[in-house]
């Protein structure tokens, strides 16, 4: 697919600057120098300025709120200008008042600002507002996302249940007790466009908003291929044999660790039998549909997430661009 790339938090062609990763001195140096910036996540969720809260922001490292909260930072890539740019989390911040049912929420709509921090500075969700960043910004935002979300999860040695350390500026944990090397998990699913001649087949969980319907997904197995995975996945949840799968995009979704991986497929028969366990309900939407969806006036259907995978493959496969 040509446009793969153009898919929400991918396409920034970021420079990892991995080679340097273990070179602490130098880092150390960069960073006396003015060689570098953090941005700042509280709870998963970035610090964004500007009125319309578009972009990441970018804080020197020896700011105040990092000498209140700041923990080791970790190395997210360097820019073009040859500055480096690393993620600091201040989770241990409370806000005088949290709403944690709105953060616990499907989509939560809250701000919030520090007061060491800019009036026009504040945290939000990733997911309401990846649209809005530039390419740039949505990879910085989700790779610091999964990267400290696997920190928070994996602090124990898997081997010996050590306490790990943070080393390679943040890319690795290291056992003290067992020397056993930890690196960060990502977790393959595939996310199936499964057609059959004009429609397209959508299924929906139980706690997702009324009318929300997306593309059916689910991790690869353990010996698995992706395409034996697109197959295995849509028999389990709807009854139906597929042939033919190619592989269409990717999309990293750190929500919290997953790589989405984007196929398409082709039904063998239009008849679902659904699995009540794993879907509410599954059905076949013509292309009209589709597009009445987009344009917000399907009676049932809402359009896809913008910035989710599922709509970017919905919106290629209306313009017949998928190849």
């Amino acid at each position: 697919m040509k446009l793969a790339e153009t898919v929400t938090f991918g396409g920034s062609h970021l420079d990892r600057a991995a080679e340097i990763r273990g070179m602490s001195a130098h880092l150390a140096e960069t960073i006396a120098a003015g060689g570098a910036e953090t941005i700042l996540l509280w709870r998963g969720k970035p610090l964004l300025e500007g009125e319309a809260r578009d972009r990441l922001a970018r804080l020197p490292m020896d700011h105040v709120v990092l000498q209140e909260h700041g923990k080791t930072p970790i190395l997210l890539g360097r820019e073009e200008s040859g500055k480096l740019v690393f993620v600091s989390d201040i989770s241990d911040w409370i806000p005088v008042e949290v709403d944690e049912a709105a953060l616990g929420a499907f989509l939560d709509q809250t701000e919030q600002q520090h007061p060491m921090l800019n009036e026009a500075q504040g945290f939000l969700e990733l997911r309401g507002v990846m649209t809005r960043l530039s390419a740039r910004d949505a990879e910085l935002a989700a790779t610091a996302r999964a990267v400290l979300g696997w920190h928070r999860s994996h602090r124990f040695c898997a081997a010996c249940g050590t306490e790990s350390k943070m080393i390679m500026a943040g890319w690795q944990r290291s056992c003290p007790s067992c020397n056993t090397q930890h690196f960060p998990r990502t977790d393959p699913v595939v996310i199936m466009l499964i057609t059959q001649g004009n429609s397209v087949l959508m299924g929906r969980s139980a706690v997702w908003p009324e009318g929300m319907y997306s593309l059916l997904a689910g991790f690869v197995e353990p010996g698995e291929t992706i395409e034996a995975a697109v197959r295995r996945e849509v028999f389990e949840e709807a009854g139906i044999e597929v042939s033919d799968v190619g592989y269409l995009a990717s999309q990293p979704w750190a929500f919290p660790s997953s790589l989405m991986i984007g196929c398409e497929g082709r039904a063998e028969s239009d008849v679902i039998t659904l699995d009540p366990n794993e879907l509410e309900d599954a059905r076949w939407f013509s292309r009209e549909e589709i597009a009445q969806a987009f344009a917000g006036e399907h009676p049932v259907l809402k359009p896809a997430r913008k910035g989710a995978i599922a709509h970017f493959l919905l919106w290629n496969w209306l313009a017949d661009r998928l190849t």
